[in-house]
C-alpha cells in the first residue's frame, strides 16, 4: 500500500533537485556579489558626507541611481539587477526548501528565520523591480516607500500597534544582528577549508563590523517607526536613508555617521566574501 506522504514526497523531489542546481548557487553568489556592490554605494557616499563636503545619505534605490550614472551606466545596472534577482531567489529557496539545513535548530527559531527569508527576498525582489524601471527609463517612485507603508498600516484598525510591532522587530532584527557580531557564528557558514588563515580572520572582523552597522541601522528604524506609531505620524517614519540622516543630525553626529557608513562599507567587501566562499546548497539537499 502506497504510503499517505508519498505524493508530497514526489513533488517535493524535482523541486530539491532544481534548487541544488549549479544555476541556483551561481545566482546566489552573483547575488550576493550585487549586494555588497549597493551596500557599498550607500556606504561610501554616507562617509563622504561625513567626512567630506560631498557625498549624501541615501538608500538602496538611491545606490541603483548613482550607478545608473555611471559611465556605462545602464549595462553595470543590468548586470547588478540579476545579481538581485539571483539574490532574491536564494532567499525563495532558503524559505521553502532549508538548504544550510537551519531546520536543525529550534523549531521557533527555524520559523523566524524563514519568515525573515521570504521578507528579505521580497524586499529584493523590489529592489530589483526598481532597477528595471530606472533601466528602461521609467524613473524612481520619489515618494518615501517606508512612509508610504506606514500610513497605509496607520490607516488600518488597530493600525498604531501594526507599526509600533512592525518598529519593535526592527529593533529586535537590530539586537540579533548585534549578538550575530559578537558571537561570529557566521563563519561557520563559509567554506573554511579553501580559505586561508588571514582570508579567515578578515572574513571575521569586517563581519563583525559591518553587521553591527547593519545592528544599528535597524535600530534606528525602529526607533522611529515606534515614533510615528506613538505619534500616529507617518512623516517620522523612516527608512535606511533616513536613518543615516538622522544619525548625522545626532551630538557627534558626523562621526557616528562616518562610523556607520565604514561599516556598511566593511559590510559590503564581507558580502563579496560571501560571494566567493559562502556555503550555498548544502550537498544532501
Amino acid at each position: 500500500m502506497t504510503p499517505p506522504n508519498l505524493p508530497a514526497k514526489n513533488i517535493q523531489q524535482p523541486v530539491k533537485r532544481a534548487a541544488s542546481h549549479p544555476w541556483v548557487e551561481q545566482l546566489a553568489r552573483f547575488g550576493f556579489a550585487a549586494k555588497g556592490v549597493v551596500y557599498f554605494i550607500v556606504g561610501l557616499l554616507a562617509a563622504q558626507a561625513a567626512f567630506t563636503s560631498g557625498g549624501r545619505t541615501t538608500d538602496t534605490s538611491g545606490a541603483l541611481e548613482e550607478i545608473l550614472i555611471q559611465p556605462f551606466g545602464k549595462f553595470l545596472l543590468g548586470l547588478v539587477t540579476i545579481g538581485l534577482v539571483g539574490y532574491a531567489l536564494w532567499r525563495l529557496v532558503q524559505t521553502v526548501l532549508d538548504p544550510e539545513h537551519a531546520g536543525q535548530e529550534l523549531k521557533a527559531k527555524r520559523i523566524i528565520q524563514r519568515v525573515g527569508y521570504a521578507f528579505s527576498g521580497l524586499a529584493y525582489a523590489g529592489l530589483a523591480f526598481t532597477a528595471v524601471k530606472l533601466i528602461v527609463g521609467a524613473g524612481r517612485d520619489r515618494s518615501n516607500a517606508t512612509q508610504d507603508w506606514t500610513a497605509r498600516l496607520l490607516a488600518q484598525p488597530f493600525g498604531q500597534w501594526l507599526v509600533g510591532i512592525a518598529g519593535g522587530i526592527a529593533i529586535a532584527v537590530g539586537l540579533s544582528y548585534f549578538y550575530q557580531a559578537y558571537k561570529g557564528k557566521f563563519r561557520q557558514k563559509f567554506k573554511l577549508h579553501q580559505m586561508s588563515s588571514t582570508e579567515q580572520t578578515w572574513a571575521v572582523r569586517l563581519g563583525r563590523f559591518g553587521i553591527t552597522a547593519r545592528g544599528v541601522v535597524f535600530c534606528v528604524i525602529g526607533i522611529f517607526l515606534i515614533k510615528a506609531a506613538l505619534h500616529t505620524n507617518a512623516s517620522e517614519a523612516k527608512g535606511l536613508g533616513g536613518a543615516l540622516a538622522a544619525l548625522a543630525q545626532q551630538p557627534f553626529g558626523p562621526w557616528i555617521l562616518g562610523i556607520v557608513a565604514l561599516g556598511l562599507i566593511a559590510y559590503s567587501i564581507y558580502s563579496l566574501i560571501e560571494a566567493r566562499y559562502r556555503r550555498i546548497i548544502n550537498s544532501t539537499v
